[in-house]
């Protein structure tokens, strides 16, 4: 076999398998594997861990679009030293993601402007990279939705969706008051996931709840939920961001 038609066969063997990777990195890695004078299992051990590699960076890729994250956030572009009450080395160790597999919640708590959601979404993208299932949403958004989903009585099948996914990332819970029955099904949903599931969210302080869940023992019972044996970050009361647009305003000036 000539080589141009062994390019050939392995190029329509690798459509057939579907390894689209190996497919595209054949000829340079052939060329290298001649050049290291590499050896056949070398080179065949090059070919394969391509395609893993591939493979596990579109499987993060996957995992990270369907969490549904609005916008990118990682911790390389967390500025800690913005916000010195936030300890580096304890968001790097949640980073490792050992309370998602243990089912533990996660407590963002703070003013505005204090990263709380970055620090959600980013370590909401750790999990997902790391291949667990991520659902990122409002407080709010999620309410209404279970709110419609007990009006077309689906209300089980969608508390069911949200218990499934390893970790559920709730963001700006606590800044909208919500009436007994959104309380009620945010209530559920926590329920569902309790010892099984992590819960992380970000909030403001725990004293503003009860305008929020003007039912004090509903109001109790979630703080519970989300408290008991979990990881609580308080992230202060000022904002790094009111603090760097005046920052660039004096610059301006």
């Amino acid at each position: 076999m000539t080589e141009q038609a062994a390019q050939a066969s392995i190029d329509q063997a690798c459509r057939m398998l579907r390894l689209p990777s190996i497919r595209t990195a054949f000829p340079e890695l052939a060329e290298q594997a001649a050049r290291e004078q590499m050896s056949y299992l070398g080179f065949l051990a090059e070919l394969l861990l391509t395609e893993c590699d591939d493979r596990a960076r579109r499987r993060s890729e996957r995992r990270i679009k369907a969490a549904q994250f609005p916008r990118d956030k990682s911790l390389r572009a967390f500025d800690f030293d913005a916000n010195p009450g936030i300890d580096p080395a304890t968001i790097h160790t949640l980073a490792t993601c050992e309370w998602v597999k243990k089912g533990q919640p996660l407590c963002l708590i703070g003013d505005s402007g204090t990263g709380k959601s970055h620090l959600l979404i980013a370590l909401g993208t750790e999990a997902a990279m790391k291949g667990y299932r991520v659902r990122y949403t409002l407080a709010t958004k999620l309410v209404n939705e279970l709110v419609e989903a007990a009006d077309e009585r689906v209300l089980a099948k969608t508390v069911a969706r949200y218990g499934r996914v390893d970790l559920l990332c709730i963001d700006e819970l606590g800044y909208m008051e919500l009436d007994r029955h959104g309380a009620e099904l945010l209530f559920q949903v926590l329920t569902e996931r309790e010892e099984k599931n992590s819960v992380a969210i970000a909030s403001n302080a725990f004293s503003g709840w009860t305008r929020t869940f003007t039912d004090p023992r509903l109001c109790a019972a979630i703080v519970d939920r989300l408290t008991f044996a979990g990881n609580i970050i308080e992230t202060g009361t000022d904002s790094y961001r009111l603090a760097q647009t005046r920052a660039r305003a004096e610059q301006a000036s």
